[in-house]
């Protein structure tokens, strides 16, 4: 007979942790030692959920690289013990935090689940709950005693995505994220209907790595039409920083100004890491398809093809800690490492 599944809840602060006192109306964090007697649904689940709390819980807002090693210094820590992990995580950052995890779990064999809630549990009309149990449900899916879900997922609205193709699009509704260049894992129905197909699987059967090493010596730039010398100068002269997201127009396209694509190359020739991706909400970028792409492509920039903006921020991070060599830097971005990319 299988033992019972084992499943860890990390909360690490956010709406979702937050109750009301209904005396001054104030939002307050929850208990988690309280929190069978707060959803006793939760008494339902055929498995057993222990919770662990951030000493400080922090509004994700205020995330940072030193949470994400304290959450990856959890599982590791936990990792024999459970068969599964949810992480409650302010809504705000968690795309990158996912993203963030699922590059510093390497050979990940069990489920890791974000979510959190546009509204406190408390809520009347919370989406807390839902999102909370089905995730726990979700990290307890096991076929032939192993996990359904290996991989950094993220669940919020009756969707399972990989964590690090979402995007938060609303901050009013309750379908917050979406994956727009690869479809969900699973739908939550009457059913939880799982996408086989699309799960991401470990090639081999190593243990777990865990990478504690980001560096954040990088910055984002949305081009825009306008954009002034002097504005790219000061981003490309930031002291340290060693890469840089490029966020261009559709498909990869950047404008064939002399002085951009001149400041460009000599930022590349200094050893600067440049990351092509477009601020666009779903596509690829193809760079060389229309002229505004062929000089960026000539200048040798990383091309980032269908990569979040969050997931091509913190695989920067990732590489860059990783201290992978500078001639390999562009071939390995370019490759997908947790599904990240297509």
């Amino acid at each position: 007979m299988e033992k019972k599944t084992n499943i860890l809840l990390i909360y690490t602060g956010g709406t979702i942790g937050m109750v009301k006192d209904y005396q001054s109306g104030a939002l307050k964090a929850f208990n988690f030692e309280k929190l069978m007697e707060n959803i006793p649904e939760l008494n339902q689940l055929d498995c057993s959920v222990t919770s662990v709390s951030f000493e400080a819980p922090i509004d994700s807002s205020n995330m940072d690289t030193s949470h994400w090693v304290s959450m990856a210094t959890l599982i590791e820590r936990h990792y024999n013990e459970y068969h599964g992990f949810v992480v409650l995580h302010g809504s705000d950052t968690m795309s990158y935090t996912g993203s963030a995890l699922s590059y510093m779990l390497e050979h990940l064999s069990k489920p890791v689940i974000f979510t959190g809630s546009q509204l406190p549990i408390g809520d009347l009309r919370t989406d807390a709950k839902e999102n909370l149990i089905t995730s726990i449900q979700l990290a307890a899916l096991r076929e032939n005693n192993e996990a359904v879900i290996q991989e950094v997922c993220l669940y919020f609205e009756y969707k399972l995505y990989r964590a690090n193709r979402t995007t938060k699009i609303n901050a009013e509704h309750f379908e917050a994220f979406a994956s727009l260049n690869y479809p969900s894992l699973v739908t939550s129905g009457v059913h939880l209907n799982v996408n086989h197909a699309f799960l991401f699987r470990k090639k081999k059967s190593e243990k777990l790595k865990v990478h504690k090493r980001m560096d954040n010596n990088v910055a984002i730039l949305k081009l825009f039409p306008g954009l002034n010398q002097a504005v790219l100068q000061s981003v490309l002269n930031t002291p340290s920083l060693k890469a840089l997201v490029l966020e261009t127009y559709g498909a990869g396209n950047a404008p064939t100004e002399d002085w951009l694509i001149n400041d460009l190359k000599e930022a590349i020739a200094q050893g600067l890491h440049i990351v092509n991706v477009t601020q666009c909400s779903g596509g690829s970028v193809l760079m060389g398809q229309y002229e505004t792409s062929q000089q960026l492509q000539k200048l040798q920039v990383i091309n980032g093809k269908d990569i979040t903006t969050e997931a091509a921020i913190t695989k920067l991070m990732f590489l860059l800690g990783s201290d992978v060599s500078h001639q390999r830097f562009k071939t390995i971005f370019e490759t997908s490492l947790r599904g990240e990319m297509g």
